[in-house]
């Protein structure tokens, strides 16, 4: 009797170990299969995020398996080192990140039991842009999350008079990617502006400045409008201007009425001035006549005291002969007189 109850007893134990293998063996094959089956799933679009912001990559596994102790890797392949996250046998492996994200990625560990594996970006950076890949090593499985980086910020608009309008000026920095720029009227079309000035600084944002000169028959309400269809961001700017902005100065309304005063009097100047040389030219005339009459009387009497004088001058030349004649003569005598007088002396 006690060795059929040992039989039996071995024979229970044998039996008992026997299940325990199948049924490890089958648990087993369900993990297996599990994991065969799993999946690792992430957004067809990419993801957009504006330069600041935390975003979140998401990634999760399909059908859900518990991650928390497994190895869940984050990484940039154009990157070196490449790795932005490393998560191995429940804590992050930190050694072996990228130094420009560190203190900045991180993985919702309440949530890996439940196959989620998203990664947190925090403070998000124009050099974030890019492919992050989320690959399970113990499955085998990866697949690649498209993140966009934009900026944004709002524009300034400023108003200037000018001789044909008034000139809008729109600027807006802090861009990226590279936007557009419009202007529109108040009924919302498009004016025709000067061509887009763009200029991209060092830390590779974009700034975008545009100007319009607009006239009173545009109406007084205009929109500045920045656009970015990548990351599907819009700023505007709503303006109206003052009517005083379309209204002449004084100065120019002087010098208007000025110009047209000018235009009425200078005709009826030239008309006086010609009138005046006219007079002049017929006063000119007839001194010239009257002039040449007196001038024919004058001549006469030129003649006449011409041959007067001529006369007189002729009388007085031959009195002064004469007188020299005596007085040469009375100088001979008195020469005679001495040499007589000397004669009979001796």
């Amino acid at each position: 009797m006690i060795h059929v109850s040992n039989r039996r007893s071995l024979h229970y134990q044998h039996g008992a170990f026997t299940d325990l293998v199948f049924y490890t063996d089958v648990f087993l094959a369900l993990m297996n299969s599990c994991r065969a089956q799993s999946e690792v799933i992430v957004p067809s679009q990419p993801v957009v995020s504006l330069v600041g912001e935390d975003v979140i990559l998401p990634c999760h596994l399909d059908p859900v398996m518990n991650a928390f102790d497994m190895t869940v890797e984050w990484a940039r392949p154009d990157l070196n080192p490449r790795f932005v996250l490393v998560w191995l046998h429940g804590q992050e492996l930190k050694t072996k990140k990228h130094p420009s994200f560190s203190g900045r990625t991180s993985v919702f560990i309440d949530e890996l039991e439940k196959g989620n594996i998203s990664l947190k970006l925090s403070k998000v950076k124009v050099s974030d842009e890019g492919g992050y890949k989320c690959f399970m090593p113990t499955l085998s499985k990866t697949s690649t999350v498209q993140l966009v980086v934009g900026s944004v910020s709002s524009p300034v608009v400023q108003m200037t008079k000018n001789n044909n309008g008034v000139l809008l000026e729109c600027e807006s920095a802090d861009w990226y990617p590279e936007p557009e720029m419009f202007w529109l009227d108040g009924e919302g079309n498009l004016l025709s502006a000067e061509p887009t000035e763009t200029v991209r600084g060092p830390d590779g944002l974009y700034t975008v400045s545009s100007r319009v000169t607009v006239e009173k028959r545009h109406g007084r309400k205009f929109t500045c409008r920045v656009t970015q269809r990548k990351i599907n961001q819009t700023r505007e700017k709503h303006l109206t201007i003052p009517d005083h902005l379309f209204m002449f100065p004084s100065t120019v309304v002087i010098g208007a009425v000025i110009g047209c005063a000018a235009l009425l009097f200078i005709p009826a100047i030239i008309f006086v001035v010609w009138k005046w040389r006219q007079k002049k030219f017929k006063n000119k005339k007839r001194r010239h006549e009257d002039g040449s009459e007196h001038s024919e009387e004058e001549k006469l009497v030129t003649s006449k005291s011409d041959k007067t004088g001529f006369q007189v001058v002729n009388e007085e030349k031959e009195e002064r002969l004469h007188l020299i004649s005596v007085k040469e003569k009375r100088i001979m005598l008195t020469k005679q007189e001495k040499r007589v007088s000397l004669k009979m002396s001796l």
